[in-house]
């Protein structure tokens, strides 16, 4: 069996979900399950409603909550014949007066608490998948709805809950085992899931893709699809390099690292179970099936050329930490990582000396009471306004020349930070976010991809979808 993921652009509307619905007909003697994001934007557009009932403005968010509903009743009745749209209505009013009751009670507590948070955002897979799966029904797919939360069993920590894998892993077996066997199709939800006291959580924002890795890993996919509205994995952010080319294969520690660097193609999270159970992963173009798309494995293919992609990550902050005395030295790292870990904020990269640390985190976390706590230890200085750019490839911690390379071509961009050894696929430097486009193109130009290389990756992915 395979698992095909559909993302919030690939369901955006009535056209986009027939798309999809002929995919899926192409795949059936794969015996497909399908997992769907909440339509485009939908997301959002619950989460800024929700704030809106927290905070008073009870109308802002009952007016967005009756045009979402509007947008779902155009999307349905494109998508299915009369009769069964009738019906569907129903359903879709069903689901809207449960969202204007949790609306006004959240408004009338005046308080948007995690868990309301999880319950609210639910709404997006929910009626998407219910959405998807009459859709398919409609033209000639037996779909089976199937309610995500019956199957996916998490820690209580709303807004980022963690699975329990082996209840989860019995709960995909025991639901969908039977009914991919009999032929069927289960459309499902993706990001949403409950806790073992059944209340709804979400395992985090882009989650969808975790939740397909999810279901891959418990029933032994053949292969995980993940559909976006992109030609795959590119060698960098073509929004910042026109030049940017698809990538036929990576392996999955430099998917890894591209996506927690920047790439925004899949969820970073979306590799682990899959990785642990050795199942490759296809990001495809549901605007363009035919393209062959990337694909993820546990070994890639060596390239010709050593660097396979360059990533940005921006809105990033430097922290400096600076003890003029080190009166402790052993405990020193210790005690800075420990207010980091208490206060939740994770951090990307990391520079040390004798006296000073300095750190990367991501801007859009709080450093308020970070700065106060290592204040008592140490000097402290933040610096908003940088990235992190990551060059990836094989062996880069032990090719002779690779660093300088790298920095030749930006030898007149000041670099703040450089973390190099720790992996042998990344080499990340922090610089000032301005220049980022300048660096990246730079960068993309020095290491460009050969054509013959370009020509044997295509061969390679096309074969590696026939293994598959």
């Amino acid at each position: 069996m395979i698992v095909m993921k559909f993302g919030g652009t690939s369901v955006e509307d009535a056209a986009a979900i027939e798309r999809v619905g002929s995919i899926v007909k192409g795949r059936l003697r794969h015996r497909p399950a399908v997992v769907v994001s909440a339509m485009a934007r939908v997301t959002d557009q619950l989460q800024t409603m929700a704030r809106a009932a927290s905070s008073g403005d009870l109308d802002s968010a009952l007016s967005l909550a009756r045009s979402l509903g509007e947008r779902h009743r155009e999307v349905a009745a494109g998508l299915l014949p009369p009769p069964r749209y009738e019906q569907f209505q129903a359903e879709l009013a069903h689901h809207f007066d449960q969202l204007d009751g949790l609306l006004r009670g959240i408004a009338a507590v005046g308080e948007l608490s995690p868990r309301t948070t999880d319950y609210v955002l639910s709404f997006g897979e929910v009626l998407c998948s219910a959405m998807v799966s009459a859709g398919f029904a409609a033209h000639g797919i037996a779909s089976v709805l199937v309610d995500a939360r019956e199957c996916i069993v998490t820690d209580g920590q709303h807004t980022r809950a963690v699975p329990q894998f082996e209840e989860t892993n019995r709960r995909l077996q025991m639901i969908l085992q039977p009914l991919l066997e009999d032929g069927r199709v289960p459309v499902m939800g993706g990001f949403i899931a409950a806790t073992t006291e059944g209340v709804t959580s979400t395992i985090g924002r882009g989650g969808s893709d975790f939740s397909a890795a999810i279901v891959g890993a418990a029933l032994g996919a053949a292969r995980i699809e993940i559909w976006t509205d992109v030609d795959g994995m590119k060698t960098t952010d073509p929004n910042l390099c026109p030049e940017a080319r698809r990538l036929a294969e990576v392996s999955f520690d430099e998917a890894a690292e591209m996506a927690f660097f920047g790439a925004k193609v899949l969820h970073p999270a979306t590799v682990l179970p899959a990785m642990q159970s050795g199942i490759p992963v296809f990001v495809l173009n549901s605007r363009n099936p035919r393209s062959p798309g990337t694909c993820i494995r546990a070994r890639a293919r060596r390239s010709k050329t050593q660097i396979k992609a360059i990533t940005a990550k921006k809105n990033v902050t430097i922290v400096t930490v600076k003890a003029e005395r080190m009166l402790e030295p052993h405990g020193y790292l210790h005690d800075v990582f420990q207010v980091f870990k208490q206060h939740q904020v994770t951090v990307d990269t990391v520079s040390t000396s004798e006296v000073s640390v300095s750190l990367t985190v991501d801007s859009k976390q709080d450093l308020s009471r970070v700065k106060a706590d290592l204040g008592a230890i140490a000097d402290v200085e933040i610096e908003p306004g940088k990235a992190i750019i990551c060059v990836i490839g094989d062996n880069l911690r032990g090719t002779p020349g690779t660093l300088a390379r790298v920095f030749g071509a930006i030898a007149d961009v000041n670099v703040r930070m450089v973390s190099q050894g720790a992996s042998e696929i990344n080499i990340s430097f922090v610089i000032e976010e301005k220049d980022v486009p300048e660096a990246v193109r730079r960068l993309h130009r020095l290491l460009a991809l050969p054509e013959e290389a370009k020509a044997e990756a295509v061969g390679q992915t096309s074969a590696a979808m026939s293994e598959a």
